[in-house]
């Protein structure tokens, strides 16, 4: 049994202008479609992934997120240092404990997408 996915090729040579023209035209930039791989890139981790799916619910400290998630706080902060650079968590400062959250509402959008493209959700 050939396990290989099949990809259909086409067969002919014709060049349809109009729509390469056309998605040409709304393309974004270059360094945009940079900016998006690097988003997607950063949600390529599993535990970025857990840290985000935990600050959906509540905005936490390292030391929670390390024992929600049963590692040690060093690699949660850097695994935070990540989300931050890449903006999908931001933080506040209380006393000397620093809580971390989403960014914003667009996060916790992209995140339902793409679990909802997993669960086979419409």
């Amino acid at each position: 049994m050939n396990n290989k996915m099949n990809i259909e090729n086409c067969d002919c040579t014709i060049i349809h202008d109009d729509i390469v023209r056309k998605v040409s035209d709304n393309m974004p930039d270059e360094e945009v479609l940079y900016d998006l791989a690097e988003i997607f890139k950063v949600f390529g981790d599993k535990t970025r992934i857990k840290i985000t799916y935990a600050l959906f619910a509540s905005e936490m400290c390292v030391c929670d997120i390390a024992a929600l998630l049963n590692m040690t706080q060093s690699a949660i902060s850097h695994q935070l240092r990540v989300l931050k650079q890449a903006r999908i968590v931001k933080f506040r400062r209380e006393g000397k404990v620093v809580y971390y959250s989403l960014d914003d509402d667009h996060v916790k959008h992209i995140f339902d997408q793409g679990l909802n493209h997993v669960l086979g959700k419409h």
